[in-house]
């Protein structure tokens, strides 16, 4: 199970007990909004985008959306989410449980500054109902994150 892997992970940061699981779904920025009982934008979502390498994984806040225009100029290609089905193979996570955490492949993790506003935020942990509370430091260096983009308009 991915939440396992994320725990592992996690762990040499001491941070696997601070995993929160939810009796409901927090599969979606609303639904992880409302299982915290927090604003959406404090939601770090996790999104896959097809490159020409496999995959890249843009986290960002969840009031943000990408801007098609940012995305390719910074990436050189357009922005294309994953299929459920190549997201679950490339990231090691379900849609609704993707993470910077734990993947299984090799797969870059940039962090979008619309999470910046934020002195933290919770992304998923490998389940369609966790979440962790991190800082932006925090989750630059657990995501092991490549750097800081601007690809998204709020």
């Amino acid at each position: 199970m991915a939440i396992d892997a994320v725990r592992t992970y996690l762990k040499q940061w001491n941070r696997d007990q601070d995993i929160l699981e939810f009796d409901q779904s927090s599969a979606t920025v609303a639904l992880a909004a409302e299982a915290l009982g927090i604003e959406p934008g404090r939601i770090a979502k996790t999104l896959a985008f097809r490159s020409e390498d496999g995959a890249v994984i843009v986290v960002a806040a969840g009031d943000a959306k990408i801007d098609n225009s940012k995305f390719k100029s910074t990436f050189g290609f357009k922005a294309r989410m994953l299929s459920a089905e190549d997201t679950l193979e490339q990231t090691g996570h379900a849609v609704g449980g993707v993470c910077p955490f734990a993947l299984v492949e090799s797969v870059p993790v940039y962090l979008d500054d619309s999470l910046k506003r934020f002195e933290t935020v919770y992304p998923a942990c490998g389940s369609s109902n966790s979440a962790i509370e991190l800082n932006c430091e925090e989750l630059h260096m657990m995501s092991a994150a490549k750097g800081w983009v601007d690809v998204c308009k709020l």
